[in-house]
């Protein structure tokens, strides 16, 4: 027998969980050991049994028909076309020949229309081979040939009739035989067979028959062509036995069954050679007892019924396969028009294979179903009968007395009806395009009707639907329609995402990604505009809101990657704000899309709206611009504690007088405030002042970072205490012996460890100290500070891009001049600081040797203010040489401060290692004047002339003050002394009181007056001293 390649055996279906050529799921249990044919075969054979008393299929007219002879004496009848059942009157009862279908008209199929001699017996001489069998459906023709010349009946192989013969219209069983594509050897055998076994038992009820050991027991070798084609047909005898009485038999049987054990026994036997069936055969004898004992087990109120073929899923293969007969097999998206009839005669076979009218329904639903599938969905009208059908499985679902049997049908039907349907449904994008979409209103309604009856039947397997506490378990259509658009919107979805994958998955964190997520929000919109035209105008008609889901699920799909994309990213770009704009552009339409598509719900579509997420584009770009700002700021601020640990304050070069950690500072800041600007977004006051006060505090800290270099206290030397001077005191007499310095010796070397003073001819060499060179560029530090600082605040004010402010605190502050005026007026305050300290440090420190250790030193005439003021001109032409010229002016005033401090402190505070005569006023007049033409005529007027005289006014006043006589001095200290302290006129006998040294030394203070008379060698004045004080003399 041939195999046909369009419908494989049913125990592959089984075994592969789909149907061959489908995705759809076979709901009806694995079958082992039988194929596909020998399925349709045995079915045809049970289905002939069944109909045996039928008109056309038995009775004495047929056998006489099927006649060793070409049946040429038919009495005129039309006989000897398709198989050979013309049986007289009682045949021609059967013939269709205008069909109504009630069953088609039930069913929404379409009547085919044809002439009725389209399905007429032929009476043409040529023989066709009666054991070549047709096609496969889907082939669209029979045998090896092509054409309609092959859907002649096959019965011309046995008869040969003159062509002059008129043809006659197929009766059912003629029909039925082509349909299940059984040769006309076979149906011959058939028939020959029952009509033998049967003679006298036309009453006789099929269940109560075991078709294949009837079979089995009357069919001969000689009826085949060889034995191996026996054998074969032998073989599947025993394998439907085997299936039906040991496999899956209908009452449960006992592995210990005697029966059984011997019936495996017997096939097992015929594996290797076909058994004996003879009338004598003990083989025979064997299996036809074991067979019927297996049968008829339990027979106690079922009189003679048969158990040999009602076993699931046996029976279920066997009935699926009789009802696949009704599709027309040269076009087999058609039902026949005979469907009526042919479903009747179906009918008989139902108390051999134990189906009833639920069971029937659910397997014909089915049956429908799958032809649309395997026939490339060509057929609507194929899946409008199936989801028809449901509605007679809706009722059986429904019913109380439901088998076991058929609840497990009906679960594991729909289960893969469903399966199929939603399979599509959920990714409607991808199976359904512009030609097709249509489709989807034929599939929706079953999808539908399938998942009710589904709910309904859990809801009736957990109890009585009267009991209390059931849980309704369906889902309306609306909400299976919105599970299908979001279900589907997604897949789609991950289509997209899929496509951009691996470009997206290389590129994360850089340029391309952005681009990938400008794409897809393009993609995305795309998407939903197809949406809107395509499919929703028909899921419309079953969810009023199916574009307005659609959108939502769209804009949750695209906002779960844009999240994805921002998540980690702290820096905000260029094309991350493009990203952002394009995302909030995206949610807009979708947005209007949904209020479009929800004008007519009741809650006018807030519902679907409060599903969208708000991307919050414009909140997103301040919190990354808020964290790009702290992150530039915590940039700069690591370059100010690097600046902190490891700033030696050496300059870069000449041309970049100050501290390499200013230069970096300011780029930083300079490099984010141009980055700032060109983020495309609208910047306004409020952002710009955010950045600038995070920069200031920056600014600040570092403004006092440089200006932390110790006070001015820390070189003025410790004053020493107040003696009185005696005259040719021991340490005169000594210093008068010793040979008079024409230097200030060769070995000072200042206090800081700086370079020693030397005197060498004309060519004296600054004593400058590292240290104080360092303040310098401290110095010139805060002046780049202060420059950057405007150029930073002009490129904040004055960039176009600026908007007006939000916040009203900082329309306030826009009124001031700079948005960095703390830090202008710390960096100020800081270089006063600077400048002083660098100044005491090179006069007291570095200049020590010059100034405050030898200048009038012994004797005034000896020890003049010459050499120190050439080493001063020195210092000062390195200063200005390092120092930027903004802040020689300041540094220059300062040293001029210092030294006029260190004058006054030698002439107050000089130890005892100076004396001074009234005479010497003169001497330290000229000399101080000296010093102040030093700074009138040192750097071209860094410092005017009146600033010099108004600065040394102090100096000039204790000058004066030392040139005044003794009894003068005394005088005035009394009255000065007693004013400030406020006693009056000192009485008879009454002391002064010692006034303290507040270091603001000027001729009206009372210490400095007494100091002055501490120093002149004078008798008045040291009797007055120890008079008043009991000042001790110098040691």
């Amino acid at each position: 027998m041939v195999h046909h390649s369009r419908r494989e055996s049913f125990s592959d279906m089984a075994g592969s969980v789909v149907c061959p050529d489908t995705d759809l799921l076979w709901p009806f249990g694995k079958l082992d050991g039988l194929d596909r044919d020998e399925i349709r075969e045995t079915a045809y054979e049970i289905f002939f049994a069944a109909c045996r008393s039928s008109p056309g299929f038995g009775g004495r007219t047929a056998l006489t028909f099927y006649s060793k002879h070409n049946g040429g004496d038919n009495q005129g009848d039309g006989a000897g076309g398709g198989s050979g059942s013309g049986f007289g009157s009682v045949g021609r009862k059967e013939v269709v020949t205008t069909p109504t279908s009630r069953v088609k008209r039930a069913l929404g199929l379409k009547m085919l229309k044809r002439s009725p001699s389209r399905r007429m017996s032929t009476t043409i001489g040529t023989a066709l081979g009666a054991k070549s069998a047709p096609s496969s459906p889907g082939n669209g023709n029979m045998g090896g040939g092509g054409g309609s010349s092959l859907h002649i009946s096959q019965g011309a192989g046995f008869l040969t009739v003159p062509p002059s013969r008129p043809r006659r219209p197929l009766t059912s069983a003629e029909i039925m035989r082509q349909q299940m594509k059984v040769t006309e050897q076979g149906d011959t055998r058939l028939r020959k067979t029952l009509t033998r076994t049967l003679v006298g038992q036309t009453g006789r009820g099929a269940e109560t028959i075991i078709l294949p050991l009837e079979l089995l027991r009357h069919v001969k070798t000689s009826e085949f062509g060889d034995a191996h084609e026996y054998q074969i047909w032998q073989r599947r005898q025993l394998k439907v036995l085997e299936a039906g009485l040991l496999l899956h038999p209908s009452i449960p049987l006992d592995k210990t069954n005697n029966f059984a054990m011997r019936l495996r026994e017997i096939i097992r036997q015929s594996e290797t050679k076909p058994i004996d069936t003879g009338k004598a055969s003990e083989t025979m004898s064997t299996l036809c007892n074991v067979v019927v004992s297996l049968a008829c087990r339990n027979n106690t109120n079922q009189g003679d019924v048969c158990h040999w073929a009602d076993g699931y899923p046996l029976n279920i293969h066997l009935y699926v396969a009789l009802l696949q007969s009704i599709f027309d097999i040269r076009d087999e998206t058609l039902v026949l028009d005979e469907i009526d009839e042919l479903l009747e005669l179906m009918k008989k076979t139902w108390s051999m294979l134990g189906i009833t009218r639920p069971v029937h329904n659910l397997c014909f639903t089915w049956v429908l179903f799958h032809q649309y599938i395997v026939t490339s969905q060509m057929e609507p009208d194929l899946l409008g009968a199936s989801h028809a059908m449901l509605a007679e499985v809706a009722n059986d679902a429904k019913k109380s007395d439901r088998e076991a049997l058929y609840v497990k049908l009906l679960t594991s039907t729909l289960a893969s009806m469903q399966g199929w349907t939603e399979k599509r449904l959920l990714s409607y994008h991808d199976y359904f395009q512009r030609g097709n979409v249509g489709l989807i209103e034929n599939l929706l309604p079953l999808a539908l009707s399938s998942s009710k009856i589904v709910g309904e039947d859990v809801t009736i397997s957990q109890g009585s639907s009267q009991e209390k506490g059931d849980v309704k378990l369906v889902d309306s259509s609306g909400d299976r329609v919105d599970y299908y658009i979001r279900a589907s919107i997604k897949n789609s979805f991950s289509k997209v995402i899929e496509n951009m994958k691996e470009k997206t998955a290389a590129t994360e964190e850089g340029e391309e990604a952005a681009k990938m997520l400008l794409e897809l929000a393009k993609e995305t919109e795309e998407l939903a505009l197809r949406e809107r035209e395509c499919f929703s105008p028909i899921l419309k008609r079953w969810y009023s809101v199916a574009a307005g889901v659609a959108s939502v699920s769209l804009h949750q799909c695209y906002g779960s990657i844009l999240m994805q994309y921002l998540a980690g990213r702290s820096t905000i770009t260029k094309e991350t704000v493009e990203v952002l704009q394009t995302a909030g552009k995206l949610e807009k339409v979708l947005v209007q899309m949904v209020a479009e598509e929800s004008e007519e719900c009741d809650d006018g579509g807030k519902g679907l709206v409060r599903e969208m997420v708000p991307y919050e584009v414009d909140s997103i770009i301040l919190r990354l611009l808020k964290e790009w700002t702290e992150e530039k700021l915590k940039t700069v601020h690591e370059c100010l504690s690097r600046a902190k640990e490891t700033e030696t304050w050496n300059p870069k070069s000449k041309s970049e007088p100050y501290a390499q950690s200013a230069g970096e500072l300011m780029k930083l800041a300079k490099d984010a405030i141009d980055e700032f600007f060109e983020i495309p977004i609208g910047i306004t006051e409020d952002l710009v002042h955010d950045l600038a006060e995070g920069l200031e505090q920056l600014f600040q800290e570092y403004t006092t970072f440089v200006a932390s270099c110790g006070s001015k206290q820390s070189y003025i030397p410790t004053l020493p205490p107040l003696t009185r001077c005696n005259r040719d005191s021991k340490f005169v007499k000594l210093w008068k012996k010793a040979t008079p310095c024409t230097a200030s010796g060769e070995d000072l070397t200042n206090l800081s460890g700086g370079a020693p003073v030397i005197c060498d001819g004309n060519h004296p060499r600054p004593s400058t100290s590292r240290g104080t060179q360092r303040l310098y560029i401290r110095l010139n530090t805060l002046h780049f500070l202060s420059s950057q600082l405007h150029s930073l605040n002009k490129a904040l004010s004055l960039n176009p891009k600026v908007l007006p402010a939000a916040r009203k605190r900082y329309r306030e502050r826009t009124n001031s001049s700079s948005y960095f005026d703390f830090t202008q007026a710390g960096i100020e305050t800081a270089c006063q600081h600077v400048s002083e300290v660098a100044a005491y440090r090179l006069i007291f420190l570095d200049s020590y040797s010059v100034f405050y250790e030898s200048l009038y030193t012994g004797d005034v005439a000896n020890a003049r203010i010459k050499p120190a003021l050439r080493i001063l001109k020195q210092n000062l032409t390195l200063m200005t040489a390092i120092l930027a010229d903004r802040a020689q002016a300041l540094a220059m005033r300062e040293v001029m401060k210092a030294s006029f401090e260190v004058v006054l402190t030698v002439l107050l505070a000089g130890g005892h290692s100076r004396v001074f005569y009234r005479s010497d006023h003169e001497l330290i007049e000229e000399d101080f004047e000296s010093l102040k033409k030093v700074y009138c005529t040192c750097g071209e007027g860094l410092i005017p002339e009146e600033v010099v005289d108004r600065e040394g006014e102090t100096v000039e006043g204790v000058i004066q003050l030392m040139s005044q006589p003794t009894e003068q001095l005394m005088e005035d200290f009394s009255i000065v002394t007693c004013e400030s302290s406020g006693i009056g006129l000192v009485g008879t006998g009454q002391k002064l009181p010692m006034p303290p040294t507040t270091g603001r030394w000027n001729r009206s203070d009372p210490n400095t007056i007494l100091r002055v008379l501490c120093y002149r060698d004078d008798r008045v004045a040291n009797q007055f001293l120890k008079k008043s004080f009991q000042l001790g003399k110098r040691r």
